[in-house]
């Protein structure tokens, strides 16, 4: 029997046998083994092509032989452990490891990060942004056993504060430093920081609330290479503003707060000559005012973001012209005033990048006038511009014919015969949004000329059918993600041509293509770099089409089923045989019961479960699946199973790292065609 299951493995993976035996066997019995004959610099060249290509082909090379397991260590340059148990084991198993991500740990304690104190001297860079359960006791045994360390990422330490910073004062290499949403910290702390690594570059502070004005002014003192400082939502005012401007090497600087005119006009008297990158979205308080003020300090400013900010008037954007290097300017959700637009297309002809998205006051007659004068943009996000017609949509095409990126959903006064025009002119195009327009199979023809597009979103396109999505699959190879969300015209046949074209696809949607059968997935399952796949509301999908995307596609790391009614326990089995690399799972209203929920525990790295409406699950089943995946963050479950789980059984699951979200929803199988969603949504949108 065990003859037959070796066998059977072999003959499931020739080629990472082939390629183990290759390197371990010798050509004659008194040559040199071909593997100790190579360089490590050629033999991780090989190592680094089989990994593109198949991640888990690595560990097979590392089962061979003696040798090929120590070439395997010596190769590894990142630990991602799947439990802070495994820490200690897998850095002694990889000493040359320079980067530690614990970001599927959702609980660290500090006896784990003491514990693997010993082993860590290699390491650079580590990543704890995603776990708690540590303090200022684990932060110092990190910073002790990392001499090296570079780059600390400790976001989301919403129970850190001053303790920890004066551990991580200790690590005085650092290069790279996130404290977002440490709420504790006050200056104190952020003092310790600021004295103990002066070589700090990057510096993200955002959600600080207890970091004041003498802190940064402390900062901006000793840290004078910093380059990059995120101020998100903290408290400091003005007073802090002279002090950051004065530093020699700020490149990008981000001021989502509540800052005002009055503090942007305090900087027209300092320069700062190094500043290339200005955020100053969500900053409701300034005017127009300030930000022509403010213009004057930073005459070398490459990219400037005034998203949900003030209203856009002629004068602002004149004041422009005083920034003549500017390349990306975001608008995201501001209103223009009469004649703002235009003075873009007057004052800013060096733009490369526009965001115009959820705008109000974008007209044809202004934006056709600006887009005639940005001859040499390359992204424009129109989202939302629900004003524009295809007026503006052939001053683009004509205008802007280098375009790389085109986002423009719900743009829908834009006509299908205008929309052909995107791909008669713009063949240049790698990233285009087109959801929720009136798209139809000629305009896919015409888009087929855009043989370089890697992300093409067409949800909610009612107009397009497979005769249309064959043009793409056959025209386009180099396609990753597809969004059809919605798209009730579409059946097999045009996704087996998308299948079959675009072998480098990473993500599909199919939500609510309800015409979709399993022929689709099996065509699918032949894309093996396929990661994310989205089959909601697919009635007819069944196990038989989600086993062969299970074996078939084994970086498969997100997938939703919801309303699969189809898909049950035999679906959930392959995916716990295959599908290892499965982070995120929904699985509400499924034929799924105890025994496949169960089976789904044998996938170690799964993170994200919603189980909402599933008849077949019963509390005992829950109960077991729930203490069994120990790498759980969030689950979804129905409020009905909060009374019916062991209150001690919550908690425990709690204590390591998961957060439950109770759902109250009522149980609605029926799925509105979806010409009749879309009404709907337009009509509430329309209220």
């Amino acid at each position: 029997m065990a003859a037959a299951a070796s066998h059977q493995q072999q003959h499931r993976h020739p080629k990472r046998r082939r390629l183990a035996l290759a390197l371990t066997t010798s050509p004659t019995p008194d040559a040199a083994p071909p593997l100790d004959a190579l360089a490590d610099e050629l033999l991780f060249l090989v190592l680094d092509r089989v990994a593109v290509t198949d991640p888990r082909a690595l560990k097979s090379f590392a089962l061979a032989s003696r040798a090929c397991h120590a070439a395997e260590s010596r190769h590894r340059r990142a630990v991602r452990p799947l439990r802070a148990d495994l820490l200690p084991a897998a850095l002694a198993r990889y000493p040359c490891a320079t980067r530690l991500d614990l970001s599927l740990c959702a609980r660290v304690p500090d006896a784990a990060l003491s514990s693997s104190s010993c082993s860590a001297s290699a390491i650079r860079a580590v990543d704890l942004s995603r776990s708690r359960g540590f303090g200022a006791a684990g932060v110092a045994a990190l910073t002790s056993s990392c001499p090296e360390l570079a780059d600390l990422d400790l976001s989301n330490g919403v129970d850190l504060g001053d303790a920890a910073a004066a551990e991580v004062a200790r690590a005085k290499g650092l290069r790279r430093l996130s404290l977002a949403r440490w709420k504790p910290l006050t200056d104190m702390g952020l003092g310790c920081v600021a004295v103990g690594c002066a070589e700090l570059r990057q510096l993200s502070l955002k959600w600080c609330l207890g970091v004041t004005d003498l802190g940064i002014q402390l900062l901006a003192l000793k840290c004078r290479k910093l380059t990059s400082l995120d101020l998100s939502y903290t408290m400091i005012t003005k007073d802090s503003f002279p002090a950051i401007m004065k530093l020699p090497n700020l490149q990008e600087l981000t001021l989502r707060i509540g800052i005002d005119d009055d503090a942007l006009c305090s900087l027209e008297k300092e320069c700062s000559k190094s500043l290339q990158v200005l955020d100053l979205s969500q900053c409701q308080n300034i005017t127009d005012v300030g930000v022509s003020s403010i213009m004057k300090s930073v005459p070398n400013l490459l990219e400037l973001d005034l998203s949900f900010c003030c209203p856009v008037t002629p004068s602002m954007v004149r004041s422009f012209q005083k920034i003549p290097k500017l390349r990306t300017l975001k608008l995201e959700g501001c209103k223009f005033m009469a004649d703002g637009l235009k003075a873009i297309g007057t004052s800013c002809v060096s733009l490369r990048e526009l965001s115009l998205s959820k705008c109000c006051g974008v007209t044809d007659t202004e934006l056709s006038f600006t887009m005639s004068r940005l001859k040499n943009l390359l992204k424009l996000d129109i989202t939302c511009c629900r004003n524009i017609t295809d007026v503006s949509l052939e001053a683009i095409t004509s205008s802007c014919t280098s375009l790389i990126s085109l986002r423009m959903e719900s743009c829908s006064r834009v006509s299908s015969n205008a929309l052909q025009l995107i791909g008669k002119h713009c063949s240049h195009l790698e990233e285009l949004d087109l959801t929720d327009s009136d798209l139809d199979d000629e305009g896919l023809k015409a888009l087929a000329r855009c043989s370089k597009l890697s992300s093409l979103k067409i949800g909610i396109c009612l107009k397009i059918s497979d005769e249309g999505l064959t043009h793409v699959g056959r025209s386009c190879p180099k396609l990753r993600d597809i969004d059809l969300y919605r798209c009730g015209g579409l059946s097999d046949d045009g996704i087996i041509q998308i299948a079959q074209g675009c072998p480098m696809l990473e993500s599909i949607n199919l939500s609510y293509c309800t015409e979709i059968t399993d022929r689709s997935l099996i065509s699918l399952s032949k894309c093996t770099k396929l990661n994310t796949l989205e089959i909601r509301g697919c009635p007819m999908i069944t196990s038989t089409g989600l086993s062969e995307i299970a074996m078939g596609c084994r970086l498969l790391s997100k997938l939703d089923i919801k309303k699969c009614f189809e898909i049950n326990d035999v679906g959930m089995l392959y995916l716990s045989q295959f599908s290892h690399s499965l982070r995120q799972i929904n699985l509400s209203y499924c034929s799924v019961t105890d025994i496949g929920l169960l089976s789904l525990s044998s996938i170690s790295g799964l993170q994200n479960m919603t189980i909402v409406h599933l008849a077949g699950i019963t509390p005992n089943g829950l109960t077991a699946t729930l203490m069994l995946c120990g790498c759980l963050t969030k689950v979804k479950l129905h409020e009905a199973f909060k009374s019916m789980v062991p209150p001690h059984m919550i908690k425990n699951v709690e204590a390591h790292g998961c957060v439950f979200q109770w759902i109250d929803k009522p149980f609605k199988v029926e799925m509105e065609p979806c010409d009749v969603w879309k009404q709907q949504s337009q009509d509430v949108l329309v209220r």
